[in-house]
């Protein structure tokens, strides 16, 4: 977490979080959702705008994290602002030395002697940081990996990742179904 932001949190304990603002789709893209595009659906049907700022970009990656409810946010200065996920928290690129790559540019290895495949035929890796989806730019190179036997393939459903990996797609409505209790 970046130093300003630390020192942030300490300044103003008590912001309110967000929720619903910031998408994180398949392809490791990070997408601003406004008050429009929340009321146009979920972050599968409404995506947003696409961020291309690479500073902002590289920011966000610096300031994410989980909490321990398993939702994703970024530690925007004293606000957290939570993250909705259109598959998984991480998305997986290859280097040119087959080292896994985070969409937040952080080295990762896999915790696993197998990768899992889902029933859409995507492939993800579980890795010291959590689950993380191979992008579809990087599936040559999983299947060189795969046939290298670097790891085996085990099969499940996407409707398994959340449990099995621990994590919440939607922070924003989980928040929502909870006030309805």
């Amino acid at each position: 977490m970046d130093e300003i932001v630390k020192k942030a949190i300490q300044k103003w304990p008590d912001v309110p979080a967000c929720y619903g603002w910031l998408g994180l789709d398949s392809r490791g893209d990070w997408y601003l959702r406004d008050d429009q595009v929340q009321r146009h659906g979920n972050f599968e049907e409404s995506k947003g705008d696409k961020l291309s700022h690479r500073k902002l970009i590289e920011f966000i990656g610096r300031n994410y994290q989980q909490d321990d409810k398993g939702q994703y946010y970024f530690q925007n200065g004293p606000q957290k602002v939570f993250v909705e996920l259109e598959v998984t928290p991480w998305v997986l690129r290859f280097d040119f030395e087959a080292r896994v790559m985070t969409q937040t540019q952080q080295y990762v290895k896999s915790t696993q002697a197998y990768a899992y495949t889902d029933e859409l035929g995507r492939v993800y890796l579980d890795t010291e940081l959590g689950i993380g989806l191979v992008h579809t730019m990087d599936m040559d190179r999983m299947a060189d990996e795969l046939a290298n036997q670097r790891w085996s393939l085990k099969e499940l459903k996407v409707k398994e990742l959340e449990k099995k990996f621990n994590f919440i797609k939607s922070p924003a409505q989980e928040k929502s179904q909870s006030r309805v209790i």
